[in-house]
């Protein structure tokens, strides 16, 4: 019932139009914005005067919401299981299917972006589809209304969100389109790649050739992705993760995570579990936490490079595994 009442409280309280040219924070970014960029105090008045305040998002962000696990999931997996819960949602049969027919769709995109970038195209794909399932789910929230709920409602990232509000608007004049009119995700990531605003200017890539950098447009999507691999410290033809065998079930011998590097030979008594892995450089300890055993991995540099898209083990894993499948059904 407390859930309930939480949620019946924040959806009840979601259209909420609010005059930002009234909140003195927005009223000095509207002036940076006209000292900075040239911009005109009537129409930036215009955008801001009139924001649908973005009450999910900023409950999310500020961790008013209360998450609420598939009861079926939470009751399997009572104590342990954390990767059994997230894989579940992140690599399904039907994800696979659809990451083998959006590489078939585009292959010819896909084929010239993996020649100039040297990232295979089962990895882009992967996180297409993670991001947003391969362009169906781009996102449900007004990005410009996002971001200015959370630039300038209190919150611990609203210097952050401010930044990317700037961007956004100054992508908007660049690229002519509408502030208003562009939907994305609670934190006002945009398109196919779930790209933030300033993640336009430094990776984007106008790939289809139009005047225009657009990640809802797929070609652009698969290159930028690409391109931010890369210019990430992707390296062409390396491995990316393999799974390792280790003594017992819970694995507590050495410190695990994409942030901390080993040389294979300090690590006694762990060894690749399918055979000889051809990568000589240092590796990360990923574990993977199951309902009854931890799963063991070698990270290579290509997977930290993944956490750079977002800072989560589990996240890169879960690419790397959707990756894989994909490519074996091609």
């Amino acid at each position: 019932m407390k859930i309930l009442m939480v949620m019946f409280l924040i959806v009840g309280s979601l259209v909420s139009a609010k005059d930002y040219t009234k909140d003195a924070e927005a009223v000095e970014f509207i002036q940076m914005m006209k000292e900075t960029h040239n911009f005109k105090v009537a129409y930036l008045n215009k955008l801001f005067s009139s924001v649908t305040k973005q009450e999910v998002p900023l409950a999310i962000i500020t961790g008013r919401t209360i998450k609420n696990p598939t009861p079926s999931v939470k009751n399997e997996y009572p104590l342990h299981g954390a990767w059994d819960r997230y894989v579940h949602y992140k690599v399904t049969p039907k994800r696979i299917r659809q990451g083998r027919s959006f590489i078939q769709k585009y292959r010819t995109t896909f084929k010239h972006v993996e020649q100039k970038y040297g990232v295979p195209s089962e990895y882009i794909a992967a996180i297409i589809g993670i991001e947003s399932v391969y362009g169906i789910n781009v996102g449900k929230h007004p990005v410009f209304d996002t971001l200015a709920t959370l630039a300038f409602e209190p919150n611990r990232r609203s210097a952050f969100f401010k930044r990317e509000l700037e961007k956004f608007i100054l992508l908007s004049y660049r690229q002519k389109f509408n502030p208003k009119n562009v939907m994305g995700s609670y934190t006002g990531a945009i398109g196919l790649g779930q790209f933030m605003p300033s993640n336009y200017e430094a990776y984007g890539i106008d790939f289809n050739q139009d005047g225009k950098i657009s990640l809802q447009h797929p070609q652009d999507a698969i290159a930028s992705i690409a391109n931010y691999l890369r210019k990430n410290g992707w390296r062409p033809g390396e491995e990316v993760a393999t799974r390792v065998a280790y003594d017992g079930n819970r694995f507590r011998t050495y410190k695990t995570g994409y942030d901390r590097t080993y040389h294979r030979s300090d690590l006694i008594g762990i060894k690749p579990k399918y055979g000889p892995w051809n990568y000589n450089d240092k590796v990360r300890l990923i574990k993977l936490d199951r309902a009854n055993y931890d799963e063991l991995w070698y990270a290579a540099k290509n997977f930290y490079v993944i956490t750079r898209y977002n800072h989560s083990a589990y996240y890169a894993m879960s690419v790397h595994q959707l990756a894989k499948k994909i490519k074996q059904g091609s």
